[in-house]
Protein backbone atom coordinates (compact mmCIF):
# COMPACT_ATOMS: atom_id res chain seq x y z
CA UNK A 1 0.00 0.00 0.00
CA UNK A 2 1.32 3.46 -0.90
CA UNK A 3 2.17 5.81 1.94
CA UNK A 4 -0.28 8.69 2.54
CA UNK A 5 0.52 11.85 0.62
CA UNK A 6 0.93 14.67 3.20
CA UNK A 7 0.12 17.31 0.59
CA UNK A 8 -3.14 15.70 -0.47
CA UNK A 9 -4.08 15.11 3.16
CA UNK A 10 -3.84 18.87 3.80
CA UNK A 11 -5.60 19.92 0.58
CA UNK A 12 -9.04 21.47 1.08
CA UNK A 13 -11.16 20.52 -1.94
CA UNK A 14 -14.19 22.63 -2.83
CA UNK A 15 -14.17 22.11 -6.60
CA UNK A 16 -17.53 22.67 -8.29
CA UNK A 17 -19.16 19.33 -9.03
CA UNK A 18 -21.11 18.22 -12.08
CA UNK A 19 -24.42 19.58 -10.76
CA UNK A 20 -22.96 23.04 -10.07
CA UNK A 21 -21.23 23.22 -13.44
CA UNK A 22 -24.40 22.09 -15.24
CA UNK A 23 -26.49 24.70 -13.41
CA UNK A 24 -24.03 27.46 -14.34
CA UNK A 25 -24.01 26.40 -18.00
CA UNK A 26 -27.80 26.16 -18.23
CA UNK A 27 -28.15 29.62 -16.69
CA UNK A 28 -25.61 31.06 -19.09
CA UNK A 29 -27.15 29.50 -22.19
CA UNK A 30 -30.60 30.69 -21.12
CA UNK A 31 -29.41 34.29 -20.78
CA UNK A 32 -29.35 36.91 -23.54
CA UNK A 33 -26.72 37.38 -24.72
CA UNK A 34 -25.56 33.86 -23.99
CA UNK A 35 -22.50 33.32 -21.80
CA UNK A 36 -20.34 30.62 -20.26
CA UNK A 37 -18.40 31.13 -17.01
CA UNK A 38 -14.69 31.73 -17.64
CA UNK A 39 -13.76 29.93 -14.40
CA UNK A 40 -14.34 26.63 -16.21
CA UNK A 41 -11.48 27.29 -18.62
CA UNK A 42 -9.07 25.73 -16.14
CA UNK A 43 -9.15 21.97 -16.33
CA UNK A 44 -5.76 20.25 -16.71
CA UNK A 45 -5.54 20.98 -20.45
CA UNK A 46 -6.87 24.50 -20.05
CA UNK A 47 -4.25 25.30 -17.43
CA UNK A 48 -1.50 23.92 -19.68
CA UNK A 49 -2.77 25.94 -22.64
CA UNK A 50 -2.87 29.10 -20.55
CA UNK A 51 0.77 28.59 -19.57
CA UNK A 52 1.53 28.30 -23.29
CA UNK A 53 -0.39 31.54 -23.92
CA UNK A 54 1.81 33.37 -21.43
CA UNK A 55 4.86 32.50 -23.53
CA UNK A 56 3.47 33.78 -26.84
CA UNK A 57 5.25 36.86 -28.24
CA UNK A 58 2.03 38.88 -28.39
CA UNK A 59 1.12 38.19 -24.77
CA UNK A 60 3.01 40.97 -22.99
CA UNK A 61 1.24 40.64 -19.65
CA UNK A 62 3.14 37.81 -17.95
CA UNK A 63 6.67 38.72 -18.99
CA UNK A 64 6.04 42.39 -18.13
CA UNK A 65 4.61 41.56 -14.70
CA UNK A 66 7.48 39.17 -13.94
CA UNK A 67 10.04 41.85 -14.85
CA UNK A 68 8.22 44.41 -12.71
CA UNK A 69 8.04 42.02 -9.75
CA UNK A 70 11.78 41.33 -9.92
CA UNK A 71 12.41 45.06 -9.85
CA UNK A 72 10.13 46.09 -6.97
CA UNK A 73 9.93 43.01 -4.71
CA UNK A 74 12.60 44.30 -2.30
CA UNK A 75 10.41 47.35 -1.61
CA UNK A 76 7.29 45.18 -1.34
CA UNK A 77 9.04 42.83 1.10
CA UNK A 78 10.07 45.79 3.26
CA UNK A 79 6.46 46.98 3.40
CA UNK A 80 5.05 43.52 4.19
CA UNK A 81 7.66 42.55 6.78
CA UNK A 82 8.56 39.07 8.06
CA UNK A 83 6.30 36.25 9.24
CA UNK A 84 3.46 36.90 6.83
CA UNK A 85 0.91 34.39 5.66
CA UNK A 86 0.56 34.54 1.88
CA UNK A 87 -2.82 33.72 0.33
CA UNK A 88 -2.84 33.64 -3.47
CA UNK A 89 -5.97 33.83 -5.62
CA UNK A 90 -5.71 31.80 -8.85
CA UNK A 91 -2.19 30.53 -8.27
CA UNK A 92 -1.68 28.77 -11.62
CA UNK A 93 1.84 27.46 -12.21
CA UNK A 94 3.42 29.44 -9.36
CA UNK A 95 6.08 31.26 -11.43
CA UNK A 96 5.33 34.60 -9.76
CA UNK A 97 4.80 32.93 -6.39
CA UNK A 98 8.41 31.74 -6.32
CA UNK A 99 9.67 35.29 -6.69
CA UNK A 100 7.38 36.53 -3.92
CA UNK A 101 8.23 33.76 -1.44
CA UNK A 102 11.94 34.22 -2.09
CA UNK A 103 11.69 37.96 -1.42
CA UNK A 104 9.63 37.80 1.78
CA UNK A 105 11.32 36.92 5.05
CA UNK A 106 10.23 33.92 7.13
CA UNK A 107 6.85 33.24 5.49
CA UNK A 108 4.59 31.45 7.99
CA UNK A 109 2.34 29.67 5.49
CA UNK A 110 1.29 29.72 1.86
CA UNK A 111 -2.34 29.15 0.87
CA UNK A 112 -2.98 29.00 -2.88
CA UNK A 113 -6.64 29.09 -3.90
CA UNK A 114 -6.93 27.53 -7.35
CA UNK A 115 -9.91 25.97 -9.16
CA UNK A 116 -7.79 23.54 -11.21
CA UNK A 117 -6.78 20.67 -8.93
CA UNK A 118 -4.08 19.48 -11.34
CA UNK A 119 -2.44 22.90 -11.57
CA UNK A 120 -2.75 23.35 -7.81
CA UNK A 121 -1.14 20.03 -6.86
CA UNK A 122 1.66 20.38 -9.41
CA UNK A 123 2.47 23.92 -8.28
CA UNK A 124 2.40 23.21 -4.55
CA UNK A 125 4.55 20.09 -4.91
CA UNK A 126 7.24 22.14 -6.65
CA UNK A 127 6.99 25.00 -4.16
CA UNK A 128 7.14 22.64 -1.17
CA UNK A 129 10.43 21.25 -2.46
CA UNK A 130 11.87 24.73 -2.95
CA UNK A 131 10.52 26.16 0.33
CA UNK A 132 10.45 23.28 2.85
CA UNK A 133 10.16 25.64 5.85
CA UNK A 134 6.89 27.17 4.60
CA UNK A 135 3.67 25.39 5.58
CA UNK A 136 1.68 24.62 2.44
CA UNK A 137 -2.11 24.82 2.87
CA UNK A 138 -3.65 24.46 -0.60
CA UNK A 139 -7.34 25.09 -1.26
CA UNK A 140 -9.00 23.85 -4.46
CA UNK A 141 -11.90 26.25 -4.90
CA UNK A 142 -13.40 29.14 -6.81
CA UNK A 143 -11.87 32.19 -5.12
CA UNK A 144 -15.02 34.23 -5.81
CA UNK A 145 -16.78 31.96 -3.29
CA UNK A 146 -13.87 31.60 -0.88
CA UNK A 147 -14.39 28.97 1.83
CA UNK A 148 -12.87 29.43 5.32
CA UNK A 149 -9.09 29.18 5.00
CA UNK A 150 -7.27 26.39 6.90
CA UNK A 151 -5.45 27.64 10.00
CA UNK A 152 -1.66 27.72 10.01
CA UNK A 153 0.39 26.12 12.77
CA UNK A 154 2.33 29.33 13.39
CA UNK A 155 0.71 32.68 14.02
CA UNK A 156 1.33 35.20 11.26
CA UNK A 157 2.02 38.88 11.90
CA UNK A 158 -0.13 39.79 8.92
CA UNK A 159 -1.83 38.31 5.87
CA UNK A 160 -0.70 39.22 2.37
CA UNK A 161 -3.21 38.46 -0.37
CA UNK A 162 -1.51 37.96 -3.73
CA UNK A 163 -3.62 38.36 -6.88
CA UNK A 164 -1.28 38.67 -9.88
CA UNK A 165 -1.83 38.30 -13.60
CA UNK A 166 -4.55 40.96 -14.04
CA UNK A 167 -7.15 38.28 -13.22
CA UNK A 168 -9.25 40.89 -11.42
CA UNK A 169 -9.87 42.37 -14.86
CA UNK A 170 -11.77 39.23 -15.89
CA UNK A 171 -14.73 40.45 -13.85
CA UNK A 172 -17.26 43.19 -14.51
CA UNK A 173 -16.81 46.13 -12.15
CA UNK A 174 -19.47 45.16 -9.62
CA UNK A 175 -18.07 41.64 -9.38
CA UNK A 176 -14.50 42.96 -9.14
CA UNK A 177 -15.49 45.24 -6.26
CA UNK A 178 -17.16 42.26 -4.58
CA UNK A 179 -13.88 40.28 -4.84
CA UNK A 180 -11.95 43.22 -3.40
CA UNK A 181 -14.46 43.47 -0.56
CA UNK A 182 -13.92 39.79 0.19
CA UNK A 183 -10.19 40.40 0.22
CA UNK A 184 -10.70 43.25 2.69
CA UNK A 185 -12.43 40.83 5.05
CA UNK A 186 -9.86 38.08 4.52
CA UNK A 187 -6.81 40.27 5.14
CA UNK A 188 -7.85 41.63 8.55
CA UNK A 189 -6.98 45.06 9.96
CA UNK A 190 -3.21 44.75 9.38
CA UNK A 191 -3.34 42.91 6.07
CA UNK A 192 -2.25 43.89 2.59
CA UNK A 193 -3.14 42.84 -0.94
CA UNK A 194 -0.71 42.86 -3.87
CA UNK A 195 -2.68 42.97 -7.12
CA UNK A 196 -1.54 42.92 -10.73
CA UNK A 197 -3.55 45.09 -13.12
CA UNK A 198 -3.25 45.61 -16.84
CA UNK A 199 -3.23 49.31 -17.69
CA UNK A 200 -5.11 50.95 -20.54
CA UNK A 201 -2.88 51.46 -23.58
CA UNK A 202 -2.76 51.16 -27.38
CA UNK A 203 -5.79 49.05 -28.43
CA UNK A 204 -3.83 47.21 -31.13
CA UNK A 205 -1.26 46.00 -28.58
CA UNK A 206 -4.01 44.82 -26.25
CA UNK A 207 -6.05 43.09 -28.94
CA UNK A 208 -3.05 41.24 -30.36
CA UNK A 209 -2.38 39.68 -26.93
CA UNK A 210 -5.69 37.83 -27.10
CA UNK A 211 -5.37 36.78 -30.75
CA UNK A 212 -1.90 35.21 -30.98
CA UNK A 213 -0.80 34.13 -34.43
CA UNK A 214 -0.10 30.58 -33.25
CA UNK A 215 -3.76 30.17 -32.25
CA UNK A 216 -3.05 29.07 -28.69
CA UNK A 217 -5.66 31.44 -27.22
CA UNK A 218 -8.25 30.14 -29.67
CA UNK A 219 -7.47 26.57 -28.62
CA UNK A 220 -7.71 27.60 -24.96
CA UNK A 221 -11.14 29.16 -25.50
CA UNK A 222 -12.49 26.18 -27.44
CA UNK A 223 -11.16 23.79 -24.80
CA UNK A 224 -13.90 25.13 -22.53
CA UNK A 225 -16.44 23.39 -24.76
CA UNK A 226 -14.42 20.17 -24.79
CA UNK A 227 -14.35 20.20 -21.00
CA UNK A 228 -18.11 20.72 -20.75
CA UNK A 229 -18.75 17.89 -23.21
CA UNK A 230 -16.58 15.58 -21.13
CA UNK A 231 -17.74 16.57 -17.65
CA UNK A 232 -21.46 17.35 -18.02
CA UNK A 233 -22.34 15.49 -21.23
CA UNK A 234 -23.11 18.48 -23.45
CA UNK A 235 -22.68 18.09 -27.20
CA UNK A 236 -20.95 21.28 -28.33
CA UNK A 237 -19.42 20.84 -31.80
CA UNK A 238 -16.00 22.45 -31.41
CA UNK A 239 -15.70 22.87 -35.19
CA UNK A 240 -18.94 24.85 -35.13
CA UNK A 241 -17.55 27.73 -33.03
CA UNK A 242 -14.72 30.18 -33.54
CA UNK A 243 -12.76 32.28 -31.02
CA UNK A 244 -13.21 36.06 -31.20
CA UNK A 245 -11.53 38.65 -28.96
CA UNK A 246 -12.12 42.37 -29.53
CA UNK A 247 -11.05 45.43 -27.58
CA UNK A 248 -14.01 47.70 -26.84
CA UNK A 249 -12.52 51.15 -26.33
CA UNK A 250 -15.39 52.84 -24.42
CA UNK A 251 -15.49 49.96 -21.90
CA UNK A 252 -11.67 49.59 -21.84
CA UNK A 253 -11.91 45.83 -22.03
CA UNK A 254 -11.33 42.81 -24.23
CA UNK A 255 -14.57 40.93 -24.83
CA UNK A 256 -13.91 37.29 -25.72
CA UNK A 257 -16.65 35.22 -27.34
CA UNK A 258 -17.22 31.92 -29.06
CA UNK A 259 -19.11 32.65 -32.28
CA UNK A 260 -21.34 30.10 -33.98
CA UNK A 261 -20.18 29.40 -37.54
CA UNK A 262 -23.65 28.31 -38.65
CA UNK A 263 -27.14 27.63 -37.35
CA UNK A 264 -26.95 24.74 -34.90
CA UNK A 265 -28.49 23.16 -31.80
CA UNK A 266 -26.57 22.38 -28.61
CA UNK A 267 -27.97 20.02 -25.98
CA UNK A 268 -27.16 20.23 -22.29
CA UNK A 269 -28.85 18.12 -19.61
CA UNK A 270 -31.80 17.31 -21.85
CA UNK A 271 -32.37 20.92 -22.90
CA UNK A 272 -31.84 22.17 -26.48
CA UNK A 273 -30.37 25.59 -27.28
CA UNK A 274 -30.54 26.89 -30.84
CA UNK A 275 -27.73 29.10 -32.13
CA UNK A 276 -28.02 31.32 -35.16
CA UNK A 277 -25.16 31.80 -37.58
CA UNK A 278 -22.69 34.41 -36.20
CA UNK A 279 -24.34 34.36 -32.77
CA UNK A 280 -21.75 35.21 -30.11
CA UNK A 281 -21.55 33.46 -26.75
CA UNK A 282 -19.61 35.55 -24.22
CA UNK A 283 -16.88 33.73 -22.29
CA UNK A 284 -14.56 36.35 -20.75
CA UNK A 285 -13.84 40.01 -20.07
CA UNK A 286 -10.32 41.40 -19.68
CA UNK A 287 -10.58 44.93 -18.29
CA UNK A 288 -7.76 47.45 -18.59
CA UNK A 289 -7.62 50.10 -15.88
CA UNK A 290 -6.77 53.71 -15.36
CA UNK A 291 -5.50 54.91 -11.98
CA UNK A 292 -8.66 56.80 -11.00
CA UNK A 293 -10.94 53.91 -11.91
CA UNK A 294 -8.93 51.36 -9.95
CA UNK A 295 -8.61 53.62 -6.90
CA UNK A 296 -12.39 54.15 -6.93
CA UNK A 297 -13.00 50.38 -7.06
CA UNK A 298 -10.64 49.87 -4.13
CA UNK A 299 -12.37 52.61 -2.15
CA UNK A 300 -15.77 51.02 -2.80
CA UNK A 301 -14.39 47.85 -1.17
CA UNK A 302 -13.01 49.65 1.89
CA UNK A 303 -9.42 49.66 0.62
CA UNK A 304 -6.91 52.25 -0.53
CA UNK A 305 -3.84 52.14 -2.74
CA UNK A 306 -0.85 52.28 -0.40
CA UNK A 307 1.78 51.95 -3.12
CA UNK A 308 1.85 51.67 -6.91
CA UNK A 309 4.48 50.49 -9.37
CA UNK A 310 4.22 50.62 -13.18
CA UNK A 311 6.25 48.92 -15.89
CA UNK A 312 7.85 51.14 -18.56
CA UNK A 313 5.32 52.76 -20.89
CA UNK A 314 2.64 51.78 -18.35
CA UNK A 315 2.40 48.34 -19.89
CA UNK A 316 1.36 46.79 -16.56
CA UNK A 317 0.93 47.78 -12.93
CA UNK A 318 1.22 46.39 -9.42
CA UNK A 319 -0.86 47.90 -6.63
CA UNK A 320 -0.45 47.33 -2.89
CA UNK A 321 -3.81 47.75 -1.16
CA UNK A 322 -4.49 48.20 2.55
CA UNK A 323 -7.60 48.84 4.64
CA UNK A 324 -8.90 52.38 4.15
Amino acid sequence: MDAPDPLLERLVDHRPGRAAITADVLAGLSARPRALPSKYFYDARGSALFEEITRQPEYYLTRTELALLRQVLPEIAARVGPQARVVEYGSGSGRKTRLLLQALGDVVAYTPVEISRTALVDSVRALAMQFPAIEMLPVCADFTALPPLPPSRRTARRTLLFFPGSTLGNFAEAAAVSILRGMRLAMGPEGLALIGIDLDKDPATIEAAYNDVAGVTAAFTLNLLARLNREIGSDFDLSGFVHRARYVVPSRRIETSLVSRHAQVVRVAGQAFGFERDEAMHVEYSHKYGDAQFAAMAAAAGLRVGAAWDAPARMFGLRLLQPA
